[in-house]
């Protein structure tokens, strides 16, 4: 595995972005816009059902954007070469399929950091929200998301290679979907038995059960830091197999040769 090549695709990304203003803006708009919308619905909630839960409710949305941010941050990397045309030299290029996904993941990195910031610093000058409040507790929180969206990424990667450009209105909705298993704005223990089997298998839910726990001063259980880390891991690894096996494919069927804005199959 190169250095040299991982950084080229980091080096590409960063000229796309500077060179266009709308790539720009978009880092920034989104996390500010969620703040703004979200800030002010749990300021009405935390003047109704209490301040711990407007606090919570508002750190949950920050942390769930940053996961967010980052599965686009992949999957925008991608497809910035499907849009330019650019996918086949990416691939004819003496760049390795580890290299891509490596670059894709830094430059994701960059991208979600920089709205991450955005959305703490708009949460605290329109809401007085401080990041203190979750001390260092936060940091092993924000890995099990990052891996999250890191494997999200892949898997929408995968999913849009095997089936072509049309495919990506799968990718956009796969956040929201998972919300509601993620209890990203309320307990788990309130989700039917059978939610509850499936939000346990995903790292997120983890995260935010652990959250909800520090603002109401209770302990955050080690095993749930670490069994959302190991999953996060682990659907990292079934995502880059995933992604491995298409892409072999493609290459054993020619499909990459092909690849268009159609559908391919």
């Amino acid at each position: 595995m190169s250095l040299t090549r991982i950084s080229a695709i980091l080096l590409r990304q960063y000229y796309l972005t500077r060179d266009n203003p709308t790539r720009m803006i978009q880092i920034f708009m989104w996390p500010l816009l969620d703040i703004i919308l979200w800030g002010f619905i749990s300021k009405y909630v935390g003047e109704i059902g209490g301040a711990a839960f407007s606090l919570s409710l508002l750190g949950a949305i920050i942390l769930w954007d940053f996961l967010v941010r980052v599965m686009y941050g992949v999957t925008v990397t991608f497809f910035e070469d499907v849009w330019s045309r650019n996918f086949l030299n990416i691939f004819a290029s003496p760049l390795a399929v580890g290299e891509y996904i490596s670059g894709m993941v830094l430059w994701s990195i960059c991208t979600s950091l920089i709205g991450f910031s955005a959305m703490l610093l708009s949460a605290w000058a329109f809401f007085g929200f401080s990041a203190a409040v979750y001390t260092l507790m936060a940091l092993p929180f924000m890995l099990i998301l990052f891996f999250t969206g890191v494997a999200l990424g892949i898997f929408g990667v995968s999913i849009v290679l095997r089936f072509g450009p049309s495919a990506e209105w799968f990718i956009w909705p796969m956040p929201a979907v998972l919300t509601p298993f993620a209890g990203v704005f309320y307990p788990l223990s309130i989700l039917p038995e059978w939610m509850q089997t499936i939000a346990y298998a995903l790292p997120p839910s983890h995260v935010f059960e652990g959250l909800r726990a520090i603002i109401t001063g209770g302990e955050v259980m080690t095993s749930s830091l670490i069994n959302g880390t190991l999953l996060g891991v682990f659907y990292i690894a079934i995502a880059y197999i995933f992604f491995l096996r298409v892409y072999k494919r493609a290459i054993r069927t020619g499909l990459i040769a092909r690849y268009s804005a159609e559908t391919v199959s």
